[in-house]
Protein backbone atom coordinates (compact mmCIF):
# COMPACT_ATOMS: atom_id res chain seq x y z
CA UNK A 1 0.00 0.00 0.00
CA UNK A 2 1.27 3.37 -1.34
CA UNK A 3 -0.06 6.89 -1.83
CA UNK A 4 -0.48 7.70 -5.78
CA UNK A 5 -1.74 10.15 -7.18
CA UNK A 6 -4.72 8.26 -8.07
CA UNK A 7 -5.41 7.36 -4.74
CA UNK A 8 -3.26 9.91 -2.60
CA UNK A 9 -2.58 10.40 1.47
CA UNK A 10 -4.99 13.14 2.13
CA UNK A 11 -3.84 15.27 5.03
CA UNK A 12 -6.87 17.57 7.09
CA UNK A 13 -5.30 20.01 9.05
CA UNK A 14 -1.35 21.29 8.35
CA UNK A 15 -0.73 22.50 11.85
CA UNK A 16 2.86 21.99 13.42
CA UNK A 17 2.12 18.64 13.79
CA UNK A 18 0.38 17.91 10.55
CA UNK A 19 3.26 20.08 9.04
CA UNK A 20 6.31 17.80 10.82
CA UNK A 21 4.49 15.24 9.26
CA UNK A 22 4.43 16.22 5.92
CA UNK A 23 8.11 16.89 5.91
CA UNK A 24 8.68 13.72 7.32
CA UNK A 25 7.08 12.15 4.39
CA UNK A 26 8.59 14.09 1.68
CA UNK A 27 12.32 13.75 3.14
CA UNK A 28 11.84 10.24 3.13
CA UNK A 29 10.64 10.13 -0.57
CA UNK A 30 6.72 10.25 -1.03
CA UNK A 31 5.85 11.93 -4.39
CA UNK A 32 4.62 15.29 -3.67
CA UNK A 33 2.36 14.77 -6.59
CA UNK A 34 0.31 11.68 -4.21
CA UNK A 35 0.16 14.05 -1.32
CA UNK A 36 -3.59 16.40 -1.21
CA UNK A 37 -3.48 18.92 1.53
CA UNK A 38 -6.79 20.08 3.39
CA UNK A 39 -6.04 23.48 5.17
CA UNK A 40 -8.11 26.65 4.85
CA UNK A 41 -5.51 28.96 6.81
CA UNK A 42 -1.89 28.04 5.96
CA UNK A 43 0.44 29.24 8.17
CA UNK A 44 3.81 31.27 6.54
CA UNK A 45 6.05 27.98 7.59
CA UNK A 46 2.92 25.85 6.03
CA UNK A 47 2.64 28.05 2.86
CA UNK A 48 6.43 28.12 2.43
CA UNK A 49 6.61 24.10 2.32
CA UNK A 50 3.40 23.52 0.73
CA UNK A 51 5.32 26.01 -1.95
CA UNK A 52 8.55 24.17 -1.63
CA UNK A 53 6.75 21.01 -2.70
CA UNK A 54 4.42 22.27 -5.08
CA UNK A 55 1.76 21.28 -3.37
CA UNK A 56 -2.13 23.08 -3.07
CA UNK A 57 -3.74 23.82 -0.04
CA UNK A 58 -7.43 23.33 -0.61
CA UNK A 59 -10.08 24.88 1.50
CA UNK A 60 -12.55 21.50 1.05
CA UNK A 61 -11.54 18.07 -0.14
CA UNK A 62 -11.77 18.26 -4.18
CA UNK A 63 -14.51 16.23 -5.24
CA UNK A 64 -13.75 13.05 -7.04
CA UNK A 65 -10.81 11.88 -4.74
CA UNK A 66 -10.64 8.14 -3.14
CA UNK A 67 -7.79 8.55 -0.95
CA UNK A 68 -5.71 6.06 0.16
CA UNK A 69 -4.82 6.96 3.91
CA UNK A 70 -6.43 10.23 5.69
CA UNK A 71 -4.03 11.69 8.08
CA UNK A 72 -6.52 13.56 10.49
CA UNK A 73 -4.30 16.40 12.42
CA UNK A 74 -6.85 18.79 13.27
CA UNK A 75 -8.11 20.11 16.76
CA UNK A 76 -10.26 17.33 18.48
CA UNK A 77 -12.99 20.89 19.16
CA UNK A 78 -13.43 20.77 15.64
CA UNK A 79 -13.58 16.72 14.62
CA UNK A 80 -17.21 16.42 14.79
CA UNK A 81 -18.33 18.72 12.70
CA UNK A 82 -15.49 18.01 9.74
CA UNK A 83 -15.86 13.93 10.08
CA UNK A 84 -18.93 13.69 8.38
CA UNK A 85 -17.59 16.17 5.83
CA UNK A 86 -14.52 13.56 5.05
CA UNK A 87 -16.46 10.71 4.32
CA UNK A 88 -16.57 10.88 0.38
CA UNK A 89 -12.18 10.55 0.24
CA UNK A 90 -13.33 7.08 2.15
CA UNK A 91 -13.41 4.01 -0.61
CA UNK A 92 -12.38 0.50 -0.65
CA UNK A 93 -9.09 0.12 1.13
CA UNK A 94 -8.51 3.52 2.36
CA UNK A 95 -6.99 3.90 5.87
CA UNK A 96 -7.88 6.47 8.35
CA UNK A 97 -4.88 7.88 10.98
CA UNK A 98 -6.18 10.09 13.78
CA UNK A 99 -3.21 12.28 15.49
CA UNK A 100 -6.18 14.24 17.62
CA UNK A 101 -5.65 13.68 21.33
CA UNK A 102 -8.54 12.63 22.78
CA UNK A 103 -11.12 11.60 19.79
CA UNK A 104 -11.65 7.70 20.35
CA UNK A 105 -11.99 5.00 17.52
CA UNK A 106 -15.78 4.88 18.34
CA UNK A 107 -15.85 8.45 17.97
CA UNK A 108 -13.98 8.38 14.59
CA UNK A 109 -16.64 5.77 13.46
CA UNK A 110 -19.34 7.42 14.44
CA UNK A 111 -18.58 10.18 12.16
CA UNK A 112 -16.98 8.52 9.09
CA UNK A 113 -19.18 5.85 8.99
CA UNK A 114 -17.35 2.03 8.97
CA UNK A 115 -13.73 2.47 7.98
CA UNK A 116 -10.08 1.17 8.52
CA UNK A 117 -8.97 3.60 11.65
CA UNK A 118 -5.86 4.31 13.65
CA UNK A 119 -5.53 5.79 16.86
CA UNK A 120 -2.12 7.22 17.40
CA UNK A 121 -0.89 10.03 19.86
CA UNK A 122 2.07 12.00 19.25
CA UNK A 123 4.73 14.39 21.20
CA UNK A 124 6.01 17.61 20.09
CA UNK A 125 9.39 15.91 19.89
CA UNK A 126 8.11 14.47 16.27
CA UNK A 127 9.14 18.55 14.93
CA UNK A 128 12.52 17.44 15.18
CA UNK A 129 12.15 13.56 14.29
CA UNK A 130 12.64 12.70 17.64
CA UNK A 131 8.96 11.78 18.54
CA UNK A 132 7.52 8.59 20.20
CA UNK A 133 3.87 7.44 18.43
CA UNK A 134 1.58 5.41 20.10
CA UNK A 135 -1.16 3.79 17.95
CA UNK A 136 -4.07 1.37 18.73
CA UNK A 137 -6.00 0.48 15.42
CA UNK A 138 -10.08 -0.80 15.02
CA UNK A 139 -10.79 -4.11 13.70
CA UNK A 140 -10.70 -3.20 9.76
CA UNK A 141 -7.06 -2.74 10.04
CA UNK A 142 -5.41 -5.21 8.00
CA UNK A 143 -1.32 -6.32 7.99
CA UNK A 144 -0.55 -3.89 4.88
CA UNK A 145 -2.33 -0.61 6.09
CA UNK A 146 -1.09 -1.00 9.91
CA UNK A 147 2.65 -1.35 7.88
CA UNK A 148 1.74 1.75 5.90
CA UNK A 149 0.49 3.79 9.26
CA UNK A 150 3.96 2.47 10.79
CA UNK A 151 6.08 3.66 7.78
CA UNK A 152 3.87 6.99 8.06
CA UNK A 153 4.63 7.57 11.84
CA UNK A 154 7.93 6.82 11.57
CA UNK A 155 9.01 9.76 9.47
CA UNK A 156 8.87 11.62 12.45
CA UNK A 157 10.62 9.25 14.80
CA UNK A 158 9.52 5.78 17.08
CA UNK A 159 6.31 3.99 16.69
CA UNK A 160 4.84 1.98 19.36
CA UNK A 161 1.76 -0.37 18.87
CA UNK A 162 -0.63 -1.24 21.23
CA UNK A 163 -3.60 -3.19 21.41
CA UNK A 164 -6.47 -1.88 24.24
CA UNK A 165 -7.22 1.33 23.27
CA UNK A 166 -7.89 2.04 26.99
CA UNK A 167 -3.69 2.20 27.16
CA UNK A 168 -3.76 5.48 25.66
CA UNK A 169 -4.95 7.88 27.95
CA UNK A 170 -1.63 6.88 30.03
CA UNK A 171 0.01 7.09 26.86
CA UNK A 172 -1.02 10.37 26.71
CA UNK A 173 0.20 10.99 30.04
CA UNK A 174 3.48 9.90 29.55
CA UNK A 175 5.00 10.45 26.32
CA UNK A 176 1.86 13.13 24.92
CA UNK A 177 2.42 15.38 27.68
CA UNK A 178 6.39 14.44 29.04
CA UNK A 179 8.06 16.59 27.19
CA UNK A 180 6.33 19.39 29.33
CA UNK A 181 7.00 17.63 32.06
CA UNK A 182 11.18 17.84 31.27
CA UNK A 183 10.68 21.27 30.19
CA UNK A 184 9.26 22.40 33.64
CA UNK A 185 12.59 19.90 35.05
CA UNK A 186 14.99 22.60 33.37
CA UNK A 187 12.47 25.60 34.17
CA UNK A 188 13.52 24.29 38.17
CA UNK A 189 17.06 23.43 37.98
CA UNK A 190 17.79 26.63 36.33
CA UNK A 191 15.38 28.36 38.95
CA UNK A 192 17.45 26.01 41.91
CA UNK A 193 21.05 27.33 39.92
CA UNK A 194 20.27 30.90 40.76
CA UNK A 195 19.46 30.49 43.96
CA UNK A 196 22.48 28.79 44.34
CA UNK A 197 24.09 31.54 43.23
CA UNK A 198 24.48 31.44 39.67
CA UNK A 199 23.49 34.79 37.05
CA UNK A 200 20.08 33.55 35.19
CA UNK A 201 21.34 33.36 31.63
CA UNK A 202 24.12 31.28 33.11
CA UNK A 203 22.11 29.31 34.88
CA UNK A 204 19.61 28.63 31.94
CA UNK A 205 22.14 27.83 29.73
CA UNK A 206 23.90 24.86 32.44
CA UNK A 207 20.40 24.20 32.67
CA UNK A 208 19.24 23.58 29.17
CA UNK A 209 22.48 21.87 27.75
CA UNK A 210 22.85 19.39 30.74
CA UNK A 211 19.45 17.86 29.90
CA UNK A 212 19.94 18.37 26.38
CA UNK A 213 23.00 16.49 27.26
CA UNK A 214 21.63 13.74 29.03
CA UNK A 215 18.93 12.98 27.07
CA UNK A 216 21.45 12.50 23.74
CA UNK A 217 23.66 10.41 26.00
CA UNK A 218 19.87 8.19 26.85
CA UNK A 219 19.42 8.24 23.13
CA UNK A 220 22.72 6.55 22.27
CA UNK A 221 23.51 4.21 25.23
CA UNK A 222 22.67 0.57 25.32
CA UNK A 223 22.50 0.82 29.07
CA UNK A 224 19.31 1.91 31.61
CA UNK A 225 18.60 4.82 32.66
CA UNK A 226 19.30 3.29 36.15
CA UNK A 227 22.89 2.26 35.38
CA UNK A 228 23.12 5.31 33.75
CA UNK A 229 22.07 7.60 36.91
CA UNK A 230 24.69 5.03 38.66
CA UNK A 231 27.42 5.40 36.27
CA UNK A 232 27.11 9.56 37.66
CA UNK A 233 26.95 8.67 41.15
CA UNK A 234 30.18 8.55 43.42
CA UNK A 235 29.54 7.01 46.64
CA UNK A 236 29.10 9.89 49.58
CA UNK A 237 29.66 12.53 46.56
CA UNK A 238 28.00 15.70 45.30
CA UNK A 239 25.39 13.62 43.45
CA UNK A 240 24.30 11.39 46.04
CA UNK A 241 23.47 14.16 47.98
CA UNK A 242 21.37 15.62 45.82
CA UNK A 243 19.48 11.95 44.92
CA UNK A 244 18.99 11.36 48.90
CA UNK A 245 16.11 14.33 48.19
CA UNK A 246 15.35 13.01 44.60
CA UNK A 247 15.06 9.40 45.48
CA UNK A 248 13.53 9.98 48.92
CA UNK A 249 9.62 8.62 49.79
CA UNK A 250 8.24 12.33 49.20
CA UNK A 251 10.76 12.70 46.14
CA UNK A 252 10.48 12.94 42.43
CA UNK A 253 9.27 9.18 41.72
CA UNK A 254 5.83 9.96 43.88
CA UNK A 255 5.52 13.09 42.51
CA UNK A 256 5.78 11.84 38.78
CA UNK A 257 3.48 9.00 39.73
CA UNK A 258 0.74 11.79 41.02
CA UNK A 259 1.40 14.04 38.21
CA UNK A 260 0.67 10.86 35.10
CA UNK A 261 -1.99 9.55 37.09
CA UNK A 262 -3.58 13.73 37.19
CA UNK A 263 -2.70 13.71 33.04
CA UNK A 264 -4.48 10.01 32.78
CA UNK A 265 -7.52 10.74 34.48
CA UNK A 266 -8.02 13.93 32.59
CA UNK A 267 -7.19 12.05 29.54
CA UNK A 268 -10.20 9.79 30.07
CA UNK A 269 -12.42 12.75 31.10
CA UNK A 270 -11.55 14.86 27.61
CA UNK A 271 -12.47 11.28 25.70
CA UNK A 272 -15.34 10.79 27.46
Amino acid sequence: MTPTADRPLVLIGAGKMGSALLAGWLVGGLDAKAVVVIEPSPSPECAALLADAGIAAHAVPPAGVTADVVVLAIKPQIMGDTLPGLRSLIGPGTTVLSIAAGTTLANLEAGLGPAAIVRSIPNTPAQVGRGITAAVANGRVGPGARDLVTRLLEAVGDVAWVEEEAMIDAVTAVSGSGPAYVFHFVESLAAAAVDAGLPPDLAERLARATVEGAGELLYRSDLSPSQLRKNVTSPGGTTAAALDHLMAEDGLSPLMTRAVAAAKKRSEELSG
